[in-house]
């Protein structure tokens, strides 16, 4: 097999998430996404947790350009990283970009070692010290 890296791990190294501007910035609505395939590597263990991330926003000025959204979210695919940490380094990127009127951000992880963790992160909460 060749050792040229494929078209996919290319574009998820140089992922960036990108805006558009949002054709009814006057009205508010719910945008709801979920991506059922994230996955990061456990810090302790190098073991793989698979998880859904759901991210639900009232946007403002912009809205998320999906594509870039998943190639962002894949770039955790081989990052030693906890549940808490990526859940909220996830927000930030999200609150950062979007600047949205509310946003939440959920990582829901599988369990493993009978363990299930569920990491909920919104506008609401961040401004607590």
């Amino acid at each position: 097999m060749s050792r040229k890296s494929k078209y996919g791990t290319k574009a998820i190294q140089s992922a960036q998430l990108e805006v558009w501007d949002n054709p009814y910035p006057e009205r508010d609505y719910e945008v709801d996404i979920s991506f059922p395939e994230f996955t990061c590597l456990c810090p302790r263990s190098g073991y793989p947790d698979f998880a859904t991330i759901r991210v639900r926003y009232v946007p403002d000025r912009w809205i998320v350009e999906l594509k870039s959204l998943k190639l962002y979210l894949n770039s955790f695919r081989d990052r030693a990283i906890s549940h808490e940490a990526a859940t909220n380094e996830i927000f930030q990127a999200l609150k950062r970009k979007l600047r949205p009127r509310s946003l939440e951000v959920v990582g829901d992880f599988n369990p493993r070692g009978n363990v299930k963790t569920v990491v909920r992160v919104s506008t609401e909460q961040a401004g607590r010290p």
